[in-house]
Parts: C-alpha cells; structure tokens; sequence
C-alpha cells in the first residue's frame, strides 16, 4: 500500500536524503551533512535522515556498513597479482555478508605499469568468500564492478577449490592466460558449503561472456588489453565457454551478466547457482531502504553528472522508483546534467537541480564542490517553502 505524505505544515517536516557519491568531489556522508545544515536552515525544526547509498559499485560494501550500523571485517587476501593485500567486506547483520569484488581484485589495485588482464586473477575475491562462510554466512551479496581481471572467473573458483586442469592433467594459475589452456574442470573440491549458501550477484550489466559484447571486447582495453592481448583473450574465453558447455551443459552466453567482471559472473552463475539483481535494487533492499520511507514528506538523491545512463541501474533511478511505488515526492540534487537527464522524471523523480551557479570549468565545479552543494540545497529547500505555500 502507498504510505501516506505528512508533515507539509508546520513542523513535521521529515526528509530523508540518499545520494550517492559525487566521484572526485563528494562521498555520499558528505552529501547528507550538507543537506541536512541547509535544510535546517529553512526549516528549523525539520526531522532529517541520511542514508548513505551505492549502485551496487564502488562503495557498496561501505554504504551498506554505514546505513545498517554494520561492521567492516578485515581480510589479508591475494590482490589481482597474486600479492598480498588487505582487503574487507560487510556485515550488516549476523545472517548476511556484503563483499564488493574491487576491494580484492580490482582496477585500482593494480599499477599503471603491470595492467594487463593476461596476468591477473580472481582468486582474492574467491578467498573473501571462503572468509564469509568460514564465519557462517549462509547468504552473500557480492558487488561485481570494477574487476582488474578477465580471467573468466577461474581465480575465484580456485580459492574455493575447484581445480581448472590443461591437457597434462596439471593445475593451473586461473588467471586471463590460462582460458586457453583449460580441458577440465574438476569441481569435486569445491566447498561443500556453497550448496547451502544463497549467493547473490549485484550488477546492472548484461553482457554474455563471449562475443563483440562479451568481457574481453566490451571491458578489456580498460584494463590494459591491447588489440593482440584482447584478441587471444577472447579466443580463450571462448574456448572456456566450450568446456563449461561439453563439461556441465551450460551456455553462459545465454546467461545475462556472464561477461561482468572479465567473466567472474559466468563462473558465479555456473558453479555457485547466483542469481543476478540489479546492483541499486540489491542495495537498497540490504539497507531496508522502503522502511525509511514511513513518514517522509520528501526524499533528496543525486549523483554527480545525470543524462540518460542514470536510467539504467544508477541511485538516483533506483531510489525515484522506491518513492514513486510508496507515493513519496522525489528531487535529484544533481552535479550536473547531460543529454537524456530529463528522462529520469519518468523514474519518480520530480524535479532536478544542479549545483552549479555560473559557467566555469568543471575543475572549478569540482573544488568549490562543498561550496556548491550547500548553496544549492539551500535554494532548493527555499523553493520547496515555497512550493507549501501556493
């Protein structure tokens, strides 16, 4: 049922403010803050919330620790080259583990100077979640943005001891170069408790594994893939692809997402039965977003730039939706705006407003972003005082 609006008179103003990130600028905390001492501003005896929110990328694990009042648990891993780095996940109760696979085999763990994704592995993220169900975790969330790697997901399975063996019979590294080399797949190793554990992938792509859409021609060269690199890639994912079909009668080409994380999404579906979820849907049912809503006379997203990619899995999407299903009113408090921007209205979303007060270079924008931001939200909740009086 629609909960019901209140509080537009007098002082039972409630908001609730849930942006996520302004890469470079603004973390999602800061946003609250600030939202919150303008709002106090023009309503005095305002009621605010802040929720910190992610989109199922970079800083789930930490959003959904922050707005569950979670805990962070520490974890010595193997990086994407196989050296040793601290890493961490969520626990946002006792029954559910948060992972976010960047943290162990991300982009950004690697060197300018060592990325190439025929080198890099999996096997840190792997070893995250022989961590969660070492502790008992029986149901694990895993956000798949941001890998370093294009090795199909074979470094993970090998931590959870699946073994990929050539045509000698001898175990391999499980990283992009051994695609090519695998002839079996023994699974006779893997950890018995992953039929007892519900795993749940969070990501808003759909690329199949293979192909001009797959991992290693859609995300490769970001990773370091040179032209000759991504072609013996692809060649070896699709031989991957080969073995898991004659070996376990599965196409993960026809498995939206396989090609997610240089295929980490394919070996998730295949081995440990995941189910994929929108990365922002996922989050916001971690966080128990709907419940939130109760009483909230009007709710404060945003992200840094909006245009039409926002309407594809992004927060500001994902949170209009919640309010319009629960008929709440909704603004996108937003850095800027690009082509398509308008088309989030049709997500719940009723009105947009950018930060920016003037022309000037977007590294202006970007250091005066506190600056900004506080100004804005001052206007916008002036205009939302007015809005109560016609």
């Amino acid at each position: 049922m629609p909960m019901r609006n209140k509080g537009w008179e007098g002082t039972g103003v409630k908001f609730l403010f849930a942006s996520d990130s302004f890469k470079g600028s603004l973390s999602s905390e800061k946003t609250g803050e600030l939202l919150e001492r303008a709002a106090k501003e023009v309503f005095p005896d305002c009621i605010c919330e802040k929720l910190p929110v992610a989109d199922g990328g970079e800083g789930t694990v930490d959003a959904v620790i922050r707005a569950t009042g979670g805990e962070k648990i520490s974890v010595m891993v193997h990086g994407p080259l196989m050296e040793k780095c601290a890493a961490y996940y969520g626990k946002p109760d006792e029954n559910r583990a948060v992972l976010e696979m960047a943290l162990a085999s991300g982009y950004a763990l690697v060197p300018q100077e060592k990325q190439n994704p025929l080198y890099t592995t999996t096997f840190g993220t792997g070893e995250l979640i022989r961590d969660a169900l070492d502790r008992g975790f029986r149901d694990i969330s895993i956000a798949i943005g941001g890998s370093a790697t294009n090795d199909g997901g074979m470094g993970c399975m090998r931590a959870l001891g699946i073994r990929f063996l050539d045509k000698e019979g001898t175990e391999l590294e499980g990283i992009g170069r051994d695609l090519g080399r695998v002839t079996h797949i023994d699974i006779s190793g893997l950890d018995e408790r992953v039929k007892e554990t519900k795993f749940t992938v969070m990501c808003d792509v759909t690329n199949p594994l293979c192909g001009e859409h797959g991992a290693t021609y859609t995300f490769g060269k970001q990773k370091g893939g040179t032209p000759e690199i991504l072609e013996e890639l692809e060649k070896g994912m699709r031989h991957y692809r080969d073995v898991i079909i004659r070996e376990f009668g599965i196409n993960p080409d026809q498995m939206a997402g396989s090609g997610a994380a240089g295929g980490l999404g394919a070996a998730l579906f295949v081995f440990l039965k995941a189910s994929l979820h929108s990365g922002v849907g996922r989050v916001l049912d971690l966080i128990d977003f709907d419940s939130h809503l109760e009483g909230v006379s009007l709710v404060v997203t945003g992200e840094g730039r909006t245009d039409w990619q926002s309407c594809f899995g992004k927060v500001v999407q994902g949170v209009g939706e919640r309010c319009k299903r629960n008929n709440i009113p909704a603004i996108a408090l937003v850095g800027g705006m690009g082509e398509g921007a308008e088309d989030i209205c049709a997500h719940g979303i009723d009105s947009i407003m950018t930060t920016v007060n003037g022309v000037m270079p977007l590294e202006e924008a970007m250091a005066r972003a506190e600056e900004l931001y506080f100004g804005s939200a001052v206007r916008m909740f002036r205009m939302v005082r007015t809005g109560m009086r016609l």
